[in-house]
C-alpha cells in the first residue's frame, strides 16, 4: 500500500522560504507522477506542481511559477517543494499526491501539512 507522508510546513513571514518534503513508500516509481496540491480555508483544493519520477519533467500552476520548485530524490524516494518569496495567499494545507502517468486521476494522497504565511 502506498504511503505519502508530508513534512516541513510551518509559520513564516511574507517573503520567506520553506521546503516541504513528501516521503513515499510502498510502490515502484518509474511510471508515476508526483504532485503537490493545496487547499486554503473556504476554497477548493488546487494544483500546485507535478514531477515525473522517471524523467523529472515538471509543471507548475501559474500562481507559483518562478517562485516554487518541485524536485525528487530517487534514492530517498522523496519529493520536495521549495517555496520562495512566499505570499500571504500561499497560506494553505499542502498535500502530496501521486498518480500513474497513464491516468488523469490522482489516486494517492498524504495527510497534508499546514503552511501559514503572515503578512
Amino acid at each position: 500500500q502506498v504511503q505519502l507522508v508530508e513534512s516541513g510546513g510551518g509559520l513564516v513571514q511574507a517573503g520567506d522560504s520553506l521546503r516541504l518534503s513528501c516521503a513515499v513508500s510502498g510502490r515502484t516509481f518509474s511510471s508515476y507522477v508526483m504532485g503537490w496540491f493545496r487547499q486554503a480555508p473556504g476554497k477548493e483544493r488546487e494544483f500546485v506542481a507535478h514531477i515525473t519520477w522517471s524523467g523529472g519533467s515538471t509543471y507548475y500552476a501559474d500562481s507559483v511559477k518562478g517562485r516554487f520548485t518541485i524536485s525528487r530524490d530517487n534514492a530517498k524516494t522523496t519529493v520536495y517543494l521549495l517555496m520562495n518569496s512566499l505570499k500571504f495567499e500561499d497560506t494553505a494545507v499542502y498535500y502530496c499526491a501521486s498518480k500513474s502517468i497513464y491516468s488523469s486521476t490522482w489516486t494517492d494522497w498524504g495527510q497534508g501539512t499546514q503552511v501559514t504565511v503572515s503578512s
